[in-house]
């Protein structure tokens, strides 16, 4: 980032040089107290340093009522969309998922369901060029360990399977530095998760995707059936905190779940899903990603 170009104080782009502080990220990441032990700076010139970065950022995602109607270059958030890494599913979904919404993946056990959200974690950190969102994820567990192995796999071979992005722009990105794993195994937990923890990393930039592993879990063991008024009013207030954080921040919401028959409970989890498109009923299978995908149903 070349601080000269801001209208900034030079003592201020000097403390910012030396500090080594060589993004508006990582100036809106840190708190005023750590800017200023940073810096060195008085309290007056981080409040002017973080006012002439916001206006920046505001400057440059504006864009008139014209440019929103005719939307020539697609950057707007109903047609942004973030890629999957794989040309076959990105064709599928009509260019990847979307920004806004919570997408379900649902499918039978071994489809492919784990590999596409790991494989998501890793598309979101690419640059909006090549289909990215240039930014971290979560990936919250409900019920079993996070697969750090499997993860490992994929970012070694990103190189291999993204051809189509330039080796040096992937080897200048440190996939594991920006996925945050959190374990929520009660309603309680993930309730915190949801409404603090990750809201803290949205608000901060730190991540723009969400995966969830999945939600029915959470109410397999708590609820019986007796239960179902109780599960129907959890499962509405916890669609509903989500959708208002991927509206909010523009950021996809994935969750991922077994396919099961229908239930009182699970129509009413559909009802929060943003949208949908057909089953994917055959095989699909996909070098890119290293698995094949079986009866995998991906609703948007």
């Amino acid at each position: 980032m070349d601080w000269d170009q801001f209208d900034l104080n030079p003592k201020v782009i000097a403390a910012l040089k030396k500090a080594d502080i060589k993004s508006i990220k990582e100036i809106l990441n840190l708190s005023g107290a750590d800017l200023q032990r940073l810096t060195k700076l008085s309290s007056a010139d981080i409040q002017c340093l973080l006012k002439t970065v916001s206006h920046t950022l505001r400057r440059n995602s504006m864009v008139t009522a014209l440019q929103l109607y005719q939307d020539k270059d697609h950057l707007t958030s109903q047609h942004q969309k973030l890629s999957l890494g794989c040309s076959v599913l990105d064709n599928l979904l009509k260019g990847g998922i979307p920004l806004v919404g919570i997408t379900e993946l649902a499918g039978e056990s071994s489809a492919g369901k784990t590999q596409i959200s790991l494989q998501l974690c890793l598309c979101v950190q690419y640059p909006y060029k090549y289909g990215g969102l240039e930014s971290g994820a979560v990936y919250i567990c409900t019920e079993d360990v996070f697969p750090s192995k499997r993860l490992q796999q994929l970012t070694d071979q990103q190189h291999k399977l993204r051809a189509d992005v330039p080796a040096e722009i992937i080897q200048r990105i440190k996939f594991g530095n920006s996925i945050f794993v959190e374990h929520a195994a009660d309603l309680d937990t993930f309730h915190n998760c949801i409404t603090k923890r990750i809201s803290l990393l949205l608000t901060r930039g730190m991540v723009r995707l969400v995966v969830i592993d999945s939600i029915a879990a959470l109410f397999r063991c708590e609820f019986g059936v007796s239960d179902s008024v109780t599960k129907a009013r959890y499962l509405q207030t916890f669609g509903a905190q989500l959708h208002s954080l991927s509206t909010r921040f523009r950021t996809p919401i994935i969750c991922i779940n077994q396919l099961q028959m229908p239930s009182p409970a699970g129509l009413l989890w559909e009802r929060c899903v943003h949208s949908y498109i057909p089953r994917v009923q055959e095989t699909v299978k996909h070098q890119g990603l290293g698995c094949v995908f079986v009866k995998l149903s991906i609703f948007v």
